[in-house]
């Protein structure tokens, strides 16, 4: 299949309805099978459970699991617990990544905690990730279970090598992947693998859809990066890696290009100016003009090539098609 490399909003529309068409059946079974597992026991839970339902986004995960399937061997109903379980632990790590970020906006919906406090926010991120374990657990999916815990594990050491060295602001390009391939792809990779192991039970096929979805983790990550410097509406504040002190791809790269007195300058507005707006612009402005953003964009090429040349080791399907379109809408996306 021709790589769609255009980046206009009728061509990103076209790119996930060919999936969201393929997947169509699927997609509504996984609806009922998930609305189901969030009943909450008590009031409170369930106003918050029904607010998730409601706000719930594209659905990109468990899309990742049943094609990783269907290309594998076929969809069951171990494929949709699966899913289940992986939008289970993206959504509870999203609560708790709001309560430590103080966000108060999620998909320009309110987060929970900006409604429920941030008490009950953890508390329900726990119960969300009870619920994934119980899952498998339940139906002695241990296969699946130690492929998902792992993921859980590596996004949270992940968080807390950013936490650590956002401190110094000494984050090289080799910690930068380190920390994006633990925080951002190891779900997805998780998903591909786990998607793939419910079809066909083979550990090596499993293995190469994790490679390859931590391939498109990385550059999902990377584009997400790229959006920050945008003009467009992209769902998130244009400089707000920069107000949060995240050491991104394109910043990274430009310390590394920058002469010593830029380089000095963007270290102290990060570190002590980054609320400053038109400070933060500047920083932004030389990000661009030292190549960052230039830079970025051909890694995120990269590893998009990568992981579309995995894909296509495996034999031709509609399947891979569909695989293949929404790799390309992961990257071309604009929020």
């Amino acid at each position: 299949m021709q790589i769609i490399k255009k980046e206009d909003l009728k061509t990103r529309i076209y790119q996930l309805e060919k999936v969201t068409e393929f997947l169509h059946l699927n997609l509504i079974t996984f609806d009922k099978k998930f609305n189901a597992l969030l009943e909450g026991n008590n009031k409170i839970l369930k106003y918050v459970l029904k607010y998730i339902i409601r706000s719930k986004g594209k659905k990109m995960r468990p899309m990742f699991v049943f094609l990783s399937a269907q290309i594998a061997g076929g969809i069951n109903e171990s494929t949709y617990r699966t899913a289940s379980m992986i939008e289970l632990l993206h959504t509870a790590t999203l609560v708790h990544d709001d309560v430590v970020d103080d966000a108060l906006q999620r998909r320009s919906f309110f987060s929970i905690n900006a409604i429920w406090k941030n008490k009950i926010a953890v508390l329900v991120g726990d119960y969300l990730l009870a619920k994934g374990l119980l899952l498998s657990i339940d139906n002695e999916d241990f296969e699946l279970l130690k492929i998902t815990s792992n993921a859980v594990k590596e996004m949270s050491e992940g968080e807390l090598l950013q936490i650590e060295k956002a401190r110094k602001l000494d984050i090289t390009e080799a910690i930068y992947f380190e920390i994006i391939r633990s925080k951002t792809a190891s779900l997805l990779a998780s998903a591909c693998a786990a998607g793939a192991f419910s079809a066909q039970q083979d550990k090596a096929t499993s293995e190469r859809f994790r490679q390859f979805g931590e391939k498109v983790g990385i550059a999902f990550q990377i584009k997400d990066d790229l959006l920050d410097y945008g003009h467009q509406q992209t769902g998130k504040p244009s400089g707000g890696d920069i107000k949060e002190k995240k050491m991104t791809l394109p910043l990274i790269y430009t310390l590394q290009q920058a002469p010593d007195d830029i380089k000095k300058q963007i270290i102290y507005i990060v570190k002590n100016e980054n609320t400053n707006k038109v400070k933060v612009d500047r920083v932004m402005a030389w990000v661009k003009e030292y190549g960052g953003l230039d830079y970025a964009a051909q890694m995120m090429e990269q590893y998009k090539n990568e992981a579309l040349a995995l894909l296509l080791t495996f034999p031709a399907s509609e399947a891979r098609n569909a695989m293949e379109e929404l790799v390309n809408f992961t990257i071309s996306r604009s929020k």
